[in-house]
């Protein structure tokens, strides 16, 4: 299995990245597709009268600060916008794409920060409130399960080589 990860930034190519997975499951590798979608929530966010604020740790760290509101557009953008792009692509170049998110399957779970400690002009804050966190556990039993559904086997012998790998998955973190 490779796990191709495409940031969320606005410069990712993504016509570039859906045609090398393309070309990876054309060689009979199977892909798990991880994509962002940092830039196109911050659009998408502005638009609807919530713009997206950044902190600053006490470490210099700059963060977005997620706040329920900002977490649903994000959902919004990344597993509905971006994702059924990226599987629209993929499928008009003959992958078997298949979009899920962290939420589907229980996919991803994960902790969510209680404190985020910032500074701001120059005074140390606590903001409470932030859905972020930490990836824990995946849930690969899931992305096993829907990667063999998309595999074509043959049986291996000293002429034929094993085929995999015709599906891929998009997921958001």
């Amino acid at each position: 299995m490779i796990v191709v990860k495409a940031g969320g930034n606005g410069e990712i190519d993504i016509e570039a990245v859906c045609n090398d997975v393309a070309h990876l499951v054309r060689q009979g590798e199977q892909v798990v597709l991880v994509h962002g979608g940092s830039h196109e929530t911050d659009v998408v966010s502005t638009q609807l009268g919530h713009p997206p604020r950044f902190v600053t740790s006490v470490s210099g760290h700059v963060s977005r600060y997620t706040d329920r509101r900002t977490l649903e557009i994000f959902v919004m953008v990344a597993a509905g916008r971006i994702n059924k792009r990226l599987v629209e692509r993929l499928q008009q170049l003959g992958v078997n794409a298949v979009g899920i998110s962290g939420l589907d399957g229980r996919l991803l779970e994960a902790k969510r920060k209680s404190v985020l400690r910032i500074v701001e002009n120059g005074k140390r804050k606590v903001l409470r409130g932030e859905y972020s966190g930490k990836i824990e556990r995946v849930n690969a039993q899931l992305l096993q399960a829907l990667l063999l559904l998309g595999c074509e086997r043959k049986t291996k012998s000293s002429k034929s080589s094993q085929r995999v790998g015709k599906r891929k998955i998009s997921l958001d973190c």
